[in-house]
Parts: C-alpha cells; structure tokens; sequence
C-alpha cells in the first residue's frame, strides 16, 4: 500500500467541488486515511512547497517567455519572476480553507496524478479533475501576477508523498481500518466472496 497527499485548493472549495473531487477517488478504488479542513499558515506552506533555485530559474524563465510574447515589459531576473511564483501560491493558499487528505491504495501516488491531470488546467487532459473543472494557464496567471488557480494539489512521488504527508498531518490523526472493497482490489484467490 502506498499513500498520496492531496489538497483541494482555495478555489476548490469555495466552487463547492469537494464531493466531486472526493468521489472520483473513491470510484478509483482508493481509500481514505485522514481529512483536515483548516486554513494553512504561511510559514508551513512555503515548507510545502520546497522549491530550490534551479526550480525558480526554470519557471521564471517560462514567465519572461510569456511576458515577452504578451508585449509586457520584462522588470526582472527569471529567477525572481519564479520567486514570485511561490510567493503568489502562498498568498493564494492562505486566503480561504483547504480540505487536505491522504489516500492509500496500490500505486496511489500515480493514481492520484492520473485523477488530477497535469498542473496546467489548459493542457490537463479532457477527464481529470483539472481538465474538466477549470479553465487557467500558466500565461494567464503569470500576466495577471497571481498563483494559477488548478483546484488541487497532489503528490509527485512517494517520498514528497510521505514529506508533505508528515508535514500536514501527525500519525494519529491517520486512521487504519479495512474496506470491503479491498477483497476485489487485492485479494488473488476472493477468499470469503461466496457464502
């Protein structure tokens, strides 16, 4: 069993998309571990997101790219421009409630990431959460100079997975408990299927 860290965002909640969100991981067949609704603090969140300067140079120069290409002047380095990125997802992180979750299953991590579709809401495949619920871009959100609103954060490996997991939640706030449902999903032989 694997477990993934997942956080339906601001703009999630406030477009009352948690049951829809909640449910297509249910019908995966992924199983729920912990809950908490709360509104983040800065200094944690910024702990979340982790980023090096390699991260901030990447996406800074994708922002001086779509900057150039909107004709809009270029008013600093690529690597504050990605700065800014992390500093735009904490002011949007914290300006209203999460729903943060752990979900465990076999290769949750991929699971969840196949369910939530790529980061960019406009190139998210049609059928995942982010492709189906909002319409952002990166472009979009780097000209306006704010976070780009994609309804849900999830984990991209296991070990970020386990990180962000033991960052947001202590252990006995994690529940343990079976699901009839794992004897389809794991048990080889369906022992106990027929009375």
């Amino acid at each position: 069993m694997e477990r993934s860290f997942v956080m339906i965002k601001p703009d999630g909640v406030q477009r009352s998309l948690m049951g829809d969100i909640i449910s297509r991981f249910e019908r995966a067949g992924l199983k729920f571990a912990g809950f908490k609704f709360f509104i983040l603090d800065a200094d944690r969140c910024l702990k979340h997101y982790n980023k090096d300067d390699a991260w901030f140079s990447e996406k800074g120069a994708l922002i001086v790219k779509d900057r150039e290409s909107a004709g809009l002047p270029i008013e600093k380095e690529a690597i504050e421009y990605g700065r800014d990125i992390v500093n735009q997802l904490v002011t949007f992180m914290t300006s209203g409630p999460v729903l943060a979750m752990v979900l465990e299953g076999n290769q949750a991590v991929g699971i969840v990431k196949k369910l939530v579709g790529g980061t960019e809401p406009l190139t998210s495949d049609v059928g995942t959460i982010r492709g189906d619920y909002t319409l952002d871009s990166y472009a979009m959100a780097g000209v306006d100079g704010r976070a780009v609103r994609n309804l849900i954060h999830c984990s991209d490996k296991p070990e970020e997975a386990e990180r962000e997991i033991d960052l947001w939640f202590t252990a006995d706030e994690l529940v343990k408990y079976k699901l009839v449902q794992e004897k389809i999903l794991y048990d080889v032989n369906l022992d106990g299927i027929l009375e």
